[in-house]
């Protein structure tokens, strides 16, 4: 019996799956062993992908700037110089504006906190002697007066020690994973710059490579959703940062406006925030109101007023349309998006799962639309209404149509006589006259 080379080829990679099948399922140890060994040594050069994807989208736009310089080597060097000198210039004007904040802060909280604290501890006190029987129900429930202050200080003196010793053994811990964060982060950097600078090859690099070993079908697909995925994160990095700095804008804007403190601090700290969609926001709200709170309680409260009404403008007017659709997501699914991402994988899930939500819902509706044609679907099937209520309604607003029209030209036939009237009426009274 022969058997052709192809069936032989299948059965061997069948037989190779289930063999590494077995063994992710009964090795789960080593499996995490493996993958951690891979991960932390692959992890920079990741990193350093996204740093350049990241990067790519002002990089790109700088380079059409300099359209003018005939030399594609010199125009991205020039590129990418000003792309690092702009995030530069972003990060020490960030740090400009909250480091002065930060520190008059610190100081405000230092001296306001004590009051702030004696006056809800007088707060409290007030409401237990105008409420009797909360008082009685706190002294029966905290047994002060028997407590044993000499055990207390020995276990004091005890997780002192404990902590002592702790934070020593985690000093030298720090310093090993910050070395050893700092080697990543340059690995990362460099590696994000020769991806800058060869992006181009790389890509066609990988084409040959798919091209060479995979079916040809199945690599136009995977350019073609590629393709798709890098215009859909580049659109939304850029419209996420966009609308960061709009929700910044206006938050000083309308602080300025009701005189409220810290206004450099708590505006960049809403635009860096709402860096995260949707929920990110609301982290810089909470911070804000607190230091807002220590300072003046009234003040905090009309500030959370401002941000929900700045929240609802910028999640129903600006968000859709900056971020909306540049990523092509129904308002809807980048909620639902977000929350499923922030599930996975936190802060970075709700990031990463809006561009593959769009991502997958073009893919999806471009599939549907290709499956329903290839199964010859009546289009009158797939409308809001069926076809006889439909039709209905056509004929409702047919009858109304000619009900306007017929009026139209009743008002038409009735001024065409006033007007042939009044030459005639003219003409009695010139006779009327001699």
């Amino acid at each position: 019996m022969h058997i052709e080379r192809k069936t032989l080829r299948n059965i061997f990679i069948g037989v190779i799956a289930c063999i590494l099948v077995y063994w992710l399922l009964h090795e789960t140890e080593r499996v995490k062993t493996v993958w951690t060994f891979v991960k932390n040594l692959f992890s920079p050069f990741f990193v350093g992908a996204a740093l350049a994807f990241i990067l790519n989208v002002p990089t790109r736009g700088i380079e059409k700037w300099f359209g003018f310089v005939k030399n594609k080597t010199l125009r991205r060097t020039i590129a990418v110089i000003l792309t690092f000198i702009f995030i530069a210039l972003v990060l020490v004007l960030v740090f400009w504006l909250l480091l002065p904040q930060i520190i008059d802060t610190i100081e405000t909280l230092i001296v306001q906190l004590p009051v702030f604290l004696n006056r809800v501890i007088e707060n409290v006190q007030g409401l237990l002697n105008d409420n009797p029987e909360l008082m009685e129900w706190v002294q029966a429930n905290t047994d002060i007066e028997n407590l044993d202050w000499s055990s207390l200080i020995d276990k004091a003196v005890t997780f002192a020690g404990d902590s002592v010793t702790l934070l020593l053994s985690g000093l030298w811990k720090t310093i090993a994973s910050l070395s050893t964060g700092i080697f990543n982060a340059v690995v990362s950097l460099v590696f994000a710059i020769y991806c800058l600078f060869r992006k181009e090859i790389l890509a066609r690099q990988a084409r040959r490579l798919a091209y060479s070993f995979l079916p040809e079908k199945f690599c136009d697909g995977t350019v073609r959703i590629l393709r798709l995925a890098n215009a859909t994160f580049s659109n939304f990095i850029s419209g996420q940062c966009l609308e960061a700095f709009i929700l910044g804008c206006m938050f000083a804007i309308s602080m300025l406006i009701f005189d409220m403190p810290y206004i450099p601090l708590v505006s960049v700290l809403v635009a860096v925030t709402a860096l995260v969609p949707i929920v990110g926001a609301f982290v810089g709200c909470i911070l804000g109101a607190f230091f807002i709170l220590v300072n003046d309680p009234l003040q905090a409260v009309w500030f959370v007023v401002m941000f929900l009404v700045l929240q609802q403008i910028e999640g129903n007017l600006i968000y859709p349309k900056v971020v909306g659709k540049s990523v092509g997501l129904p308002g809807m699914w980048v909620l639902l998006a977000v929350s499923v991402g922030g599930e996975l994988m936190g802060v970075a899930g709700m990031l990463l799962m809006i561009p593959l939500a769009s991502v997958l819902y073009t893919l999806l509706r471009e599939i549907t639309a290709a499956r329903l044609e290839k199964r010859g679907i009546d289009r009158d099937k797939l409308r809001d209404h069926p076809p006889e209520v439909r039709n209905r309604l056509a004929e409702k607003r047919r009858k109304a149509k000619e009900k306007r029209e017929f009026r139209k030209k009743s008002a038409e036939v009735k001024q065409a006589r006033v007007e042939e009237s009044i030459p005639v009426e003219a003409a009695e009274d010139a006779e009327t006259e001699e």
